[in-house]
């Protein structure tokens, strides 16, 4: 009578240890086989011109298409660029926050493109000491409509494609624009109007802040943290899109300021419109 009850009593003792166990086991490999929530990385740091945002655009378009990647992180450093790919990255980013957070920390510098691209981000992070702003367009004026022997031309501006006056008024709605969308991004946290924010100035990472430009002043970790606690996850971790997509390394920062024999220039190389931060006329880099 003995032997049976202990018997019974192990039997039970080990049905009940079986039921802990295989749930146990079960969640350990269903835990192997989901993949763990990512917070991405992607680096904002080279001018923004035709190679540069495919680049970027890639990294987004992983990141988005990707459900593993539950929020992305911009780390920027970058001066700006083109108008047009400025335009091209701006519109995958707001794709991406459909339907993940957005977050931004900003290195050294977001000027001008740069700024124009984390403007519309869920929440932006700084340096007390990172020049932010120069919100507005720069480029080089066409020539007066000049004959040249030996080209012939079916109108005044077949060359340049148009007029001086028509140029300054493209600049002057593409400047317009940069504001709508710097308004609509930065919302009820926009302390700053028109009249201040489109002089083009840059403001320290502190003055910035004050103005509504950025959310805090803080490092990239905490923008990584942000990401996640927004994105709702833990046990994390963080990827860079770059390496996750397969893409190539950027070229060296500063094409839109080297010549083609590799000399550093004081302005853009080439004749165009750019939200851009132009270094100081003694070739200094940003």
């Amino acid at each position: 009578m003995t032997e049976k009850h202990s018997s019974s009593a192990w039997q039970r003792t080990r049905m009940i240890v079986l039921w802990l166990v295989i749930p146990l086991l079960l969640g350990i490999l269903l835990s192997m086989l989901v993949p763990r929530p990512i917070v991405g990385l992607i680096y904002l740091d080279r001018e923004i011109y035709p190679e540069t945002a495919n680049n970027y655009v890639a990294q987004i378009t992983y990141a988005r298409q990707h459900s593993e990647v539950r929020a992305v992180v911009l780390i920027v450093d970058s001066p700006g660029g083109t108008v047009v790919d400025t335009e091209a990255v701006y519109q995958e980013l707001e794709r991406l926050r459909q339907t993940k957070p957005v977050i931004a920390s900003v290195e050294s510098l977001a000027a001008s493109g740069a700024y124009y691209l984390i403007a519309g981000t869920d929440y932006i992070y700084a340096k007390p000491s990172s020049d932010v702003g120069n919100i507005g367009v720069v480029g080089l004026l066409p020539e007066s409509p000049t004959v040249y022997e030996g080209v012939i031309a079916s109108g005044p501006y077949k060359q340049w494609g148009a007029s001086s006056d028509t140029v300054l008024r493209q600049m002057d709605v593409l400047k317009q624009g940069f504001y709508q969308v710097v308004k609509l991004g930065r919302g009820n946290a926009l302390r700053a109007g028109p009249e201040v924010l489109l002089r083009g100035q840059i403001w320290p990472g502190n003055e910035a802040q004050r103005m509504g430009l950025i959310d805090e002043l803080g490092s990239r970790s905490q923008a990584i943290e942000k990401a996640a606690g927004m994105a709702r996850i833990s046990h994390y971790q963080v990827a860079d899109m770059r390496v996750q997509a397969g893409l190539p390394p950027l070229p060296e920062p500063f094409f839109l300021f080297r010549t083609a024999e590799g000399a550093v220039t004081p302005r853009p190389n080439d004749s165009s419109l750019y939200l851009l931060y132009v270094p100081p006329s003694d070739g200094r880099l940003p």
